[in-house]
């Protein structure tokens, strides 16, 4: 059982972020947390939450969740203390200009133990590209704080893919990365996105293969190892595999999603609408194809592989034939990809398509 808890306030809009995400609500930031507690109540009960059903990892995003005081956290927290599994991953995300020292302490005392940053680039030129609000020194202080606090674990976002993207400046951003004490980095390639600044200049997303791979390569020479097409850790995140696992999730927040056995949750992306109505979703029942195809997509673009007994005798054929390739490979009942970069192409050619 995983918690999503959706927080949609920012101090900045970035160029490329399409996330359901406001720069001018902030006056409703307590109304709505009281709504996710409200939400909350109802969501303990519906995926039979309990000691025997706990809570096993939590995930803070946005939106910006620095921009919202711990004080206001704090409630959330006090509803789901009785029902978290020993050791539960608790991770916030953070941008690097709003997560001052006192709100990652707040944050620290209410059980967080795992920060992800924002920081897309450690080049200040790069970052104006993007949109970002901070700058490179803001990256370098909040994650050395971070560490200071006692965070156990320290991820950061980095881009690439990026029009003035060249070798020496990826390969600038990777050494700087590898010299903070941080344990995992999320790396992704820009997407130019509909509703967003940069879909007016798509030529800005020019990502190479050849550099692709040669990032890929360098993060797993220095211990990063790859367990998802985007993700490097020496750790690895107990979230982000329940997620591909297809485990059950609660999607606390205006735009977040839950997700409990063959149906999906929505709550209202409206923030005014979720405050007024935060029990209040749309529901989808997903099909058994559609389910299928989403554990191959997501099972062959990460470390959780797909399991045999899934597929079709047809689909079996298809995925001894990958295997007789070299593509993939089968281990205890599991299929899994080499190539974390050929995972579509082998999800449809298993799928059948």
């Amino acid at each position: 059982m995983l918690l999503y808890i959706h927080i949609p306030f920012c101090d900045s809009k970035c160029s490329y972020c399409a996330f359901n995400s406001y720069v001018d609500k902030f006056s409703l930031r307590e109304a709505y947390m009281n709504a996710l507690v409200s939400q909350l109540e109802t969501e303990l009960i519906r995926f039979n939450v309990s000691r025997d059903n706990p809570i096993e990892t939590v995930f803070i995003g946005g939106g910006t969740p620095s921009t919202v005081e711990p004080s206001l956290y704090r409630p959330i927290f006090a509803m789901i203390e009785p029902y978290l599994a020993d050791k539960c991953e608790i991770t916030s995300e953070a941008n690097p200009n709003s997560a001052t020292r006192s709100w990652l302490e707040g944050m620290y005392e209410l059980g967080v133990n795992r920060l992800s940053f924002g920081v897309q680039s450690f080049n200040n030129e790069k970052l104006k590209t993007l949109g970002r609000a901070h700058h490179t020194q803001h990256a370098l202080e909040a994650i050395r704080t971070a560490s200071a606090i006692g965070y156990k674990h320290l991820s950061i976002d980095l881009i690439y893919g990026v029009r003035e993207d060249t070798k020496a400046l990826l390969k600038a951003d990777i050494d700087q990365a590898l010299l903070l004490p941080i344990d995992h980095i999320s790396l992704y390639a820009l997407t130019i996105e509909e509703n967003t600044l940069f879909e007016k200049t798509p030529e800005l997303a020019q990502e190479e293969l050849d550099l692709t791979q040669w990032l890929f390569h360098t993060l797993r020479e220095n211990g990063f190892n790859q367990y998802e097409i985007s993700n490097f850790g020496k750790y690895r995140s107990v979230h982000n595999i329940g997620y591909w696992e297809h485990k059950p999730y609660i999607g606390l927040g205006s735009g977040a999603v839950g997700f409990l056995d063959n149906q999906r949750y929505y709550p209202s992306t409206s923030v005014e609408h979720y405050i007024q109505n935060p029990l209040e979703m749309t529901i989808e029942t997903i099909e058994s194809d559609a389910l299928l195809s989403e554990k191959l997509f997501l099972g062959f673009r990460s470390c959780v592989g797909v399991e045999e007994s899934l597929l079709s005798q047809k689909q079996k054929n298809h995925a001894q034939l990958l295997a007789k390739e070299g593509m993939i490979y089968l281990h205890e009942g599991r299929y899994f990809n080499n190539d974390f970069l050929l995972a579509d192409e082998i999800a449809l050619r298993v799928e059948g398509f």
